[in-house]
């Protein structure tokens, strides 16, 4: 199959209602999955389209999913712990409080709204205040 073949596919994908696609991927795979979400099936269908046409996973990526390896441990913050993270040349503390995070005097309701306030920009609050490794 052809780039181009599997592009006019996948494009196609995009004017059929949940009916449609599911008569799809019963033509193509057999019993199509449950999904009630026209978006969720479209994007799966076009996935496997390319992977058929392409190839899927890599080995690695395969392994990684077979494997039985733990999922990343939550981090548990208690009250009265303080977090500080330098961010351009300004040194930011944030305690942790019942219910949320308090910086400046506000309490966020999450690490991700005080990086947010902190930058400007949307960041993975554990991230940004390096709780979690970034990859």
């Amino acid at each position: 199959m052809t780039d181009a073949e599997v592009e006019t596919q996948v494009r196609a994908l995009s004017c059929m209602n949940i009916a449609q696609l599911r008569e799809e991927w019963r033509r193509r795979y057999g019993a199509p999955p449950t999904f009630r979400s026209t978006d969720l099936l479209s994007r799966l269908l076009a996935w496997r389209i390319q992977a058929d046409a392409f190839g899927g996973f890599d080995k690695r990526t395969l392994a990684l999913l077979r494997s039985e390896r733990a999922p990343p441990r939550r981090i548990q913050l208690a009250p009265g712990a303080r977090l500080a993270r330098v961010w351009r040349g300004i040194r930011h503390e944030v305690d942790v409080v019942d219910g949320g995070y308090r910086h400046n005097g506000t309490i966020y309701r999450s690490l991700s709204e005080v990086a947010r306030s902190i930058t400007g920009t949307r960041w993975n609050g554990l991230k940004f205040f390096g709780l979690r490794e970034q990859p």
